[in-house]
């Protein structure tokens, strides 16, 4: 059962997360540049994992609370689930992928912290995916702490490699054709897991 609720925190944390985004543009900057990677990929991962257990653990326990609440929600997180799939798979044929490079990242630790830090925490979409996609997801799981891992364990993979294998993946990375394969692998990923919460 730990595995299992492990795997599907992994799962779903990587599936919205590894989409290309400005928070992700932002930390290829930092590795390709080398500019204070490790600072920047921890406070990416110490922040996702602040947030999903408020989701996991203050969000989902609330509206178990409520009994209509809980399958509601569970319905509403699996269709935007497919939803922003169909989004993400849908900007692979229209050009909506955010390019790689673009403005070089602030000189000063505290100036790139604060670029991560807005980037982060003043995307209101980051407190969707986190608080209460993840919140909810988390419900049909018995054991909190292996989904709230499985979440922390899936940030730390991603931003650990995206950071530091950045200067490697950016001649890769700037051509179309991988951010469309990143964003229909993201698209499978987030399919799966709404056929998971809803078949379980």
């Amino acid at each position: 059962m730990f595995h299992e609720d492990f795997f599907a925190g992994f799962a779903l944390t990587l599936g919205l997360i590894v989409a290309i985004g400005a928070q992700n543009v932002f930390v290829i900057q930092c590795g390709v540049r080398r500019t204070f990677v490790l600072p920047v990929v921890l406070f990416c991962v110490i922040s996702d994992a602040i947030l999903i257990s408020f989701g996991v653990y203050g969000f989902a326990r609330n509206i178990e609370k409520i009994e209509w609440v809980q399958p509601v929600m569970t319905f509403a997180g699996a269709a935007f689930l497919i939803g922003y799939g169909i989004f993400i798979f849908w900007r692979t044929f229209t050009g909506g992928q955010t390019a790689v490079g673009a403005p070089e990242a602030a000189a000063t630790l505290k100036g790139t912290l604060s670029i991560c830090f807005a980037l982060t925490w003043l995307n209101p979409h980051v407190y969707l995916d986190t608080v209460v996609l993840i919140g909810v997801v988390s419900t049909q799981y018995a054991n909190d702490l292996a989904f709230v891992l499985g979440g922390a364990a899936a940030s730390l993979v991603f931003f650990l490699s995206l950071g530091y294998g950045a200067r490697a993946l950016s001649p890769v990375l700037s051509k179309p054709n991988a951010l469309r394969a990143i964003d229909i692998g993201s698209a499978l990923i987030l399919w799966y897991v709404a056929y998971r919460i809803l078949t379980i």
